[in-house]
């Protein structure tokens, strides 16, 4: 593994004149878990840098190209040699641009430590569109330059996962207040944009007043013209930033009252992490480095004179000032190390949380279930296998948010979309924009556009997609090239796919990408019925068929060879009870109604469509084997793989079929024990809560124990 950070062109990595980019890097990467992975690379002259692992980009001077350009392209031929799992670069948009455009396929993160919209590379909205598109990660180091960022394209769909927020920090030291001095201390560049003239005219006003208090100046500016003398004012210069943490500490008051927006102003967070009372002004990200502390609503000399005279004749209020910025400060070293590891270890997928992945299923995912839930049908199709699968993922204590695919299109057609499918595609990236899933999946969700997958994977590049699909896919059966399209319609797109047909029997499927198979599954509480407990079944073998699902009746002109192949059975078993439905101009039944005809049949017939294909079964498997009638199964769906004769009943022809179901008619002791077995059995392997346990972990490719589901002995 490898990890290069590039810091700024002539960004001294050095412990005699470090920036605040150089102090920030230095003192996380100290911390991180990630250490030895990580490079630094700079373009230093000082040979006294921090002594981590550093690699100097030595540059020969180039009149036509810039040095920057230059810098990145020595760098780039360090990727080339040497190609890094993830890049870091900070503060320099304009390197990302051209890195991205020669590895378009690496993973970088940029750090904003100065305003967005006025670095090179930001400026514009079209360029901020961009590192949102094509950035990993996009890290600022105050809410107020997130929110410059931002500013123009908040209509856009922000992945907030993508853009976070890291401070700029500090490590905690013992800070032993009685020790403090009666001193008032600026630190920064002395100039207006610091607000430099402001502090020199007020802290000369403060001198005549207090004659015990003194004031230190650290910083330079070698255009400025402003220059304030007095006997107490001692102007150190540039100075070590050890050495200015040690003043920190004695310091009572530290000023830090610039005019300009400044993105964080790590001067007055270096000063609240020692004990000093603060007084800041109101602009960018300011407020953001202290806890407690004097926050001037008007900035002007008077304003920065009344604030220190305040604290210095309230020695009371400065006290406590001075003890709460101690108690409260956050902005340490190690927090903002274990933030930048944490998002590290998501992007590089590294062993460590492999390994924790393969000995442990997620917890609380948030999934979000695109299918039909049905709702415009006002319960009549409620049980169906996409509820089944929600309520696995429910029990396994996941977060999961419906989408209703179906609905929706109803609820949104116009004239400007008759369909409903843009208003479907646009409100299903809306709802991931709110949610942010860690799984999405769909079942039989036809009108979602590959496209629109696409522009979420690009946008949500930890975002796993899935599908499952139900219907048959036998060559020469019932809607078979509509139903291959459908599977293979968003399949460029998924992580996982699930089917209820045997995979290894379907020869369209892509080789790279994993099709699995699924049963229908049960669910508890759905299958709630033991017929072989039931001795008042009036009807012998229960069948339907469900023409015109979504209408509800049956269907005028539809035929289904079902149907002739039921009435044969009839036909061969005499003096047997066939409750029949959707069939001889008999209305199917639907929900609580259905429910209370199979509660009245002895056994089930599990005829799917179409020639038997191994392991397809439509869903009314669940529902005859689920609720303990005596099932009955072609043996083509090799079904026999997972149930034996003394479970399911095989059957291979109208023949066989009507003898065993003449058997089974007469011996109520056997039917009601084979039935009991079979749905024991059915319900402890093939149950919704074990079914969405193996979406998930084949998902997300966690290593499970051997033999745990049936299907896969």
């Amino acid at each position: 593994m490898k990890i290069s950070i590039l810091l700024p062109y002539k960004e001294n990595f050095s412990p005699t004149y470090a920036g605040a980019v150089s102090l920030f890097v230095k003192d996380t990467v100290k911390l991180s878990q990630f250490k030895k992975y990580i490079t630094i690379f700079g373009n230093t002259n000082l040979r006294n840098i921090f002594k981590l692992t550093y690699k100097n980009i030595e540059l020969k001077k180039n009149l036509i190209q810039s040095g920057s350009k230059v810098y990145v392209n020595e760098f780039l031929k360090f990727e080339k040699a040497s190609p890094s799992d993830l890049i870091e670069i900070h503060n320099r948009p304009n390197y990302f641009h051209l890195i991205h455009k020669n590895l378009q396929n690496k993973k970088i993160v940029l750090y904003f430590h100065n305003d967005p919209l006025t670095m090179t590379g930001s400026k514009s909205i079209i360029d901020r569109k961009k590192l949102l598109s094509y950035a990993a990660k996009i890290i600022f180091n105050s809410h107020w330059s997130r929110k410059r960022f931002l500013q123009g394209i908040e209509g856009m769909h922000v992945n907030s996962e993508k853009i976070n927020v890291i401070y700029q920090s500090i490590s905690p030291t013992k800070i032993d207040l009685n020790n403090k001095k009666k001193w008032i201390t600026f630190v920064g560049k002395l100039n207006k944009a610091k607000g430099y003239d402001l502090f020199g005219k007020a802290v000369l006003k403060i001198l005549n007043k207090y004659k015990r208090w003194k004031a230190i100046i650290i910083g330079d500016e070698p255009r400025s013209t402003l220059h304030f003398k007095h006997k107490r004012l001692n102007n150190l210069g540039f100075t070590n930033h050890n050495k200015v943490l040690k003043i920190f500490e004695k310091t009572s008051i530290a000023v830090a009252c610039s005019r300009w927006n400044e993105p964080l102003g790590r001067s007055s967070l270096e000063a609240s992490s020692r004990g000093c009372a603060t007084i800041i002004s109101n602009r960018g990200g300011l407020p953001e480095t202290i806890t407690h502390g004097i926050i001037l609503k008007k900035l002007n000399v008077m304003s920065v004179y009344s604030a220190i005279r305040d604290l210095i004749d309230n020695e009371i209020k400065r006290k406590q000032l001075q003890s709460l910025s101690i108690k409260n400060f956050f902005h340490t070293n190690k927090l903002s190390s274990q933030k930048m590891d944490e998002y590290r270890k998501n992007l590089l997928q590294t062993k460590l949380l492999i390994k924790k992945l393969n000995n442990h299923t997620p917890k609380n995912l948030r999934i979000l279930h695109v299918t039909n839930f049905n709702e415009r049908h006002d319960g009549r199709l409620f049980f169906n296998t996409g509820r089944r699968i929600n309520n696995g993922f429910i029990r396994l204590g996941h977060s999961v948010l419906e989408f209703s695919d179906r609905d929706i299109v109803r609820h949104y057609k116009s004239l400007r979309d008759h369909t409903g499918s843009n208003t479907l595609n646009r409100k299903l990236i809306d709802t991931v924009y709110n949610y942010k899933p860690d799984l999405l999946i769909f079942g039989h969700a036809d009108l979602i556009k590959p496209e629109t997958i696409a522009y979420l994977k690009d946008n949500y590049k930890n975002l796993k997609v899935a599908q499952w699909f139900l219907d048959p896919l036998i060559k020469n059966g019932p809607d078979y090239e509509k139903n291959k399209l459908r599977i293979l319609d968003k399949i460029k797109f998924t992580d996982t796919n699930f089917l209820t047909t045997s995979p290894d029997v379907l020869d369209f499927l892509p080789k790279n990408k994993p099709c699995l198979f699924i049963p229908n599954p049960a669910d508890p509480s759905f299958e709630v019925l033991n017929n072989y407990e039931n001795n008042q079944c009036s009807m012998d073998v229960f069948f339907a068929l469900s023409h015109g699902v979504h209408r509800g009746v049956l269907k005028k002109g539809k035929h289904d060879e079902r149907a002739d192949f039921v009435n044969k059975l009839v036909e061969k078993t005499p003096n047997v009870k066939f409750d029949l439905y959707g069939i001889n101009n008999i209305q199917p039944i639907w929900a609580d109604s259905y429910l209370k005809s199979i509660a009245n049949a002895k056994m089930g017939i599990n005829l799917s469509r179409g020639n038997p294909i191994k392991y397809y079964s439509s869903d009314r498997i669940t529902q005859f084997v689920g609720n303990g009638l005596l099932t009955f199964i072609h043996d083509k769906t090799h079904y026999n793989n997972f149930f034996s004769e003394d479970e399911i009943i095989f059957y291979n022809n109208v023949s066989s079929l009507s003898e065993k179901i003449k058997k089974f008619s007469i011996d109520d002791y056997l039917r009601k024990k084979i039935a009991k077995k079979g749905k024991m059995k059915y319900m402890k392997f093939f149950n919704s809560t074990i079914v969405a346990d193996y979406i998930i972990n084949r998902t997300f490719e966690i290593n499970y124990k051997k033999n745990k589901y049936l299907w896969e002995v």
